[in-house]
């Protein structure tokens, strides 16, 4: 028989439903990097996640990372090299125009020499200043620094 406890749960192990997958990720990697660890075990694996990765790799962000597929959600191992001073998701993902886009840097990131906005948009996902130069606008994800 199944007993109800106080807190309304039942007698099986309680797991929590996921809601944003890439801010899990990003927290641990910040999380990582700040302890001064080489690598990090991200779960469960996605699109998004995989293309921002792609993103900061890209930029020397992060060394290289593997997805490692274990016919579940997945799993990346990211590498790390120290570079990454900080990175965070923007939820909701607010829609942002061309015109609008030096207005978030300003807001997010520290100086104009380093740091980049990731945006979603209708040519994919790419930074900030891929985003100006393509003159499209779209929705933000996240940035780093």
């Amino acid at each position: 028989a199944v007993v109800s406890t106080q807190s309304g749960h039942y007698g099986r192990g309680i797991t929590m439903v996921r809601m944003d997958v890439l801010n899990d990720a990003l927290k641990s990697i910040y999380n990582a990097e700040k302890r001064g660890k080489r690598q990090v075990l991200i779960r469960p694996s996605s699109k998004v996640i995989i293309k921002f990765l792609t993103v900061m790799m890209k930029h020397g962000y992060i060394d290289e990372f593997e997805v490692v597929d274990d016919h579940r959600a997945g799993k990346i191992v990211v590498m790390l090299n120290g570079r990454l001073n900080k990175c965070g998701v923007i939820s909701p993902r607010f829609d942002v125009c061309v015109t609008d886009i030096e207005k978030w840097t300003t807001n997010l990131l520290p100086s104009r020499q380093f740091g980049k906005l990731v945006l979603t948009t209708s040519s994919g996902i790419m930074d900030h200043e891929e985003a100006r130069r393509k003159h499209t606008g779209g929705k933000i994800l996240g940035f780093f620094y």
